[in-house]
This record gives C-alpha cells, sequence and structure tokens, in this order.
C-alpha cells in the first residue's frame, strides 16, 4: 500500500474510530489473488468486544464506498483487535499490559547489555518499566527496572495456566 493511500485511510479513518473509544493501532493492505485485504487493527485499553468490531466494521465500509481512497477494484474488509502476540511497540501497549508476562529483546546499548529477558510488568511510566522476573528452580523473584531505549523488541506472552487477579485474592 503507497504511503499516500495509507496516509489518506488514516485520515479517513481515524476519526471513525476515534468516535468509538478506540485506537487505531494499524492498516494493513494485502492481495490474495484478484481480490486485495483490507484489515484494520483497533484496541482500546478495555479491549475491544465482537460487537464494536461489527458496528465500526458497517461504518468504515459506508465510509469507504462515499470516497474514491480504494479506488474501483473489489476489496475484502476486516476490522478486528489485535492477537494476543502483537508487539508492543507504543507507551499505551506497555500499558495495557501491566501483569502480564512479557518477553523482551535487549538492545545492546542497555545499562545490562543485549539479550533475552522474560518478566511481568508490574508499572510503566514515561521513562520505562517496574518488572518482575520470575525466579527459576526455587529462587524468589527479583525486581527490574528497564528504560524504553533498552527495548529492542517486547512481546507478551501467552499464560495459560496463570490465574487471574479476582481468583489469587479469593
Amino acid at each position: 500500500m503507497s504511503t499516500t493511500q495509507s496516509d489518506r485511510l488514516r485520515g479517513l479513518l481515524e476519526p471513525l474510530v476515534a468516535a468509538k473509544g478506540l485506537d487505531l493501532e494499524e492498516i494493513e493492505m494485502s492481495r490474495a489473488g484478484k481480490r486485495r485485504m483490507l484489515r484494520i487493527i483497533v484496541d482500546s485499553d478495555e479491549g475491544v468486544e465482537l460487537d464494536a468490531c461489527a458496528e465500526l466494521s458497517r461504518e468504515v465500509s459506508d465510509k469507504l464506498d462515499e470516497t474514491d481512497v480504494m479506488g474501483e477494484d473489489e476489496y475484502v474488509l476486516e476490522v478486528s483487535s489485535p492477537g494476543a502476540d502483537r508487539p508492543l511497540t507504543e507507551h499505551r501497549h506497555y500499558v495495557r499490559a501491566v501483569g502480564r508476562l512479557v518477553k523482551f529483546q535487549l538492545s545492546a546499548e542497555g545499562e545490562k547489555g543485549a539479550g533475552e529477558l522474560v518478566a511481568r510488568i508490574l508499572d510503566v511510566d514515561d521513562e520505562g518499566l517496574d518488572l518482575e522476573v520470575p525466579g527459576v528452580k526455587g529462587r524468589k523473584a527479583t525486581a527490574r527496572r528497564i528504560a524504553f531505549t533498552d527495548i529492542a523488541k517486547a512481546r507478551v506472552e501467552i499464560e495459560f495456566n496463570r490465574k487471574d487477579k479476582k481468583e489469587e485474592e479469593a
């Protein structure tokens, strides 16, 4: 997708998405044979309900039909929330991941050097993250602080057996 088309789509769709109280995370255009696929990824601090995606999809479809931004060729429109394993790239992504286990790729410029770290995000501020690094072989978890500038990549780890906070308090 050309930068111009991407910018036009973002300018057209961002107000619709924001009116629903959502963030426009990504716009992807791909081709499958003769068809094009337009995928719009939205999110919010509370997550995104299926009904909200369906309603937004109808509004986006109507808006695209009113304009020539997609041209004359057929396309398939998909509006969805980001997958659980999407990369954390924005400050708001880290805030939404508080309490979650995250795999970090640390850059060589970091104070402890490059490498991989798996830790739970405890708190987020403007400069970085407070983490809890799980203990290994019966050892206690340790606290660690990393700056955003030390993070090369970050992705939430899927946990199948983690109790949620309400279960832990009961």
